[in-house]
């Protein structure tokens, strides 16, 4: 057992990855300290009164794939943890017509037979599809992922579990799951769906976090993780944490704290401390040394590896892997704070559109056109804009009839054409999200108090995130399951003895899920027991 000045681990970061690690480490017993660099605990999961009266889900704002188990496991509403259901998206078209899908089945199906009554019939087959999937996918989740190249006979079961359940499958599920893993949404949705505007929509869900098109291969798949967002056990349900993200960080931080995790704020690492091939330590920013028989490190791979250990500790091969891991960051944050409501042109006024989410994707050109942009270092000229108002289902972040509107922004190339910076773009960024939003609600530039703009060069320099990728890299196919972060090291184990792997960078990847920090504290205290 650790003695007063050392641990039984340290957790570097605290995310709502290496909080949910922490906790469950203490809850078995061990002594744990977690540091975190920011003044505030959640990474990108945080809440900041960005401007007086006003509280803002900084970077990720909505909640959807937070792992039952884990609320369960740290019994997450006894800290306070609340969600409130997002009810629906709406997408206003140029033309004044709109497109509104509600979590009422019988109105969204109505809805959409307004466009195609085709679709509408195809919706509902679709979304029975999505569930096969769900269902196949899910206990992938919840699992460390086998390595392939084993001849371990558990392991093996692994690989054998999984097959056997795609053999369970009809084969109209397997012949969509072959899809799911190959196609890119817009031809994976082509295949339900004639309604252009009804696309582009749910095509956003297959690009966000990645540096891809709606038409690149392997969208589908991420349609399909944004799919499984659950709450209560509800697939496809979305929703706002009370008090904003951070309030999930901090539950699950109380969580941590009242099983014995210690959580130091303002306490950045400089280096991991490596003899002998074994992690035994780190030293922070100020130069103090702390020791600990276990390191996790929620950070993603290039600041664990390239920044806080010196290369000659690490196999050449491994460091190839990981210098070629992509994270690609292409997204940004518009928030605002508002005076009054937008009016939208295609529904005047307030009401039920404006509480769930609010989709600027009129149609499927428009989002690929969005993407060549940035593929040629720009940011999208007509941005695929992701908007809520958080603060009609949760008045306690903004003051009495003044609102907080958070944009999420699709694309915001972390590289930029030669030339180009992002912190002479920035504002550009920011006017041009705020001219999308004012062809669709034109008072929006008459009822922004103030404004924030965040660009992926700054999710790197402030939140820690590589290049700005929320998801601490791409979602892409050859970076899932046991090639997440690189071959051979996906089950939360790293070349160097003792030091762990327990943020989005592994599997099963981004989201606020929490299931990245659970599984290597499973797999932690298989290798090192219960204190």
């Amino acid at each position: 057992m650790a003695g007063s000045n050392s641990y039984d681990v340290i957790v570097i970061g605290g995310g709502h990855n290496g909080l949910v690690n922490a906790a469950y480490l203490a809850k078995a017993g061990k002594k744990v300290l977690v540091l975190e660099r920011r003044h505030i605990l959640g990474g990108a999961a945080c809440t900041e009164e960005v401007f007086p009266g006003f509280k803002f889900s900084v970077c990720s704002y909505v909640v959807s794939l937070l792992r039952p188990e884990i609320i369960r496991d740290l019994d997450l509403p006894r800290h306070g943890l609340e969600i409130l259901p997002l009810d629906g998206t709406f997408t206003p078209m140029p033309s004044g017509d709109y497109l509104w899908r509600v979590n009422d089945h019988g109105r969204t199906h109505r809805e959409i037979a307004r466009h195609s009554r085709v679709d509408a019939e195809a919706y509902d087959e679709f979304g029975k599809a999505m569930q096969a999937m769900c269902r196949f996918v899910k206990p992938i989740l919840s699992m460390v992922p086998p390595d392939p190249n084993t001849l371990n006979p558990r392991e093996l079961m692994k690989l054998l579990f999984i097959g056997r359940r795609f053999q369970g499958m009809s084969n109209y599920d397997k012949y969509n799951q072959v899809q799911l893993m190959t196609m890119s949404a817009i031809d994976f949705l082509d295949q339900w769906f004639e309604t252009d505007v009804l696309k582009a929509t749910m095509s956003a869900s297959g690009i966000i976090g990645t540096f891809l098109g709606v038409r690149s291969p392997g969208t589908a798949y991420v349609l399909l993780h944004h799919y499984m967002g659950e709450i209560d056990g509800a697939f496809r349900a979305w929703g706002f944490a009370r008090g904003g993200t951070g309030a999930i960080s901090n539950a699950i931080g109380d969580a941590a704290r009242e099983a014995g995790v210690e959580i130091r704020t303002q306490a950045g690492i400089a280096k991991i401390i490596v003899r002998d091939g074994r992690a035994k330590g780190v030293v922070l920013a100020n130069g103090d040394e702390i020791y600990a028989d276990v390191i996790s490190s929620s950070v993603d791979p290039r600041q664990t590896f390239n920044r806080f250990i010196d290369a000659e500790h690490l196999p050449s091969e491994f460091l190839e892997d990981i210098n070629r891991f992509k994270y690609r960051g292409s997204s940004g944050k518009v928030n605002m704070a508002l005076d009054a409501l937008p009016n939208f042109k295609c529904m005047p006024g307030p009401g039920a559109h404006l509480r769930g989410a609010m989709s600027i994707s009129p149609s499927v050109e428009y989002m690929e056109r969005a993407y060549d942009d940035a593929k040629y270092g720009n940011f999208s000229r007509k941005p695929y804009i992701d908007m809520v108002i958080p603060s009609l289902t949760d008045p306690s972040v903004a003051p009495p009839g003044k609102h907080v509107l958070s944009c999420f922004v699709q694309y915001a190339p972390y590289k930029l054409a030669p030339g180009l910076h992002w912190d002479t773009e920035k504002e550009k960024f920011g006017d041009t999200v705020v001219n999308t939003i004012a062809e669709y609600a034109p008072n929006i530039k008459d009822i922004i108090l103030h404004r924030q703009v965040v660009t992926p060069l700054d999710l790197e320099r402030e939140w820690g995130l590589s290049e700005g990728n929320i998801f601490q890299g791409e979602l892409s196919l050859e970076q899932l399951f046991f090639l997440r972060p690189a071959p051979g090291y996906a089950r939360f184990r790293t070349p160097i003895q003792n030091l762990y792997m327990c943020g989005s960078a592994t599997h099963p990847g981004g989201g606020i899920m929490g299931a990245p920090g659970r599984l290597a504290a499973i797999e932690i205290l298989k290798d090192k027991g219960a204190a």
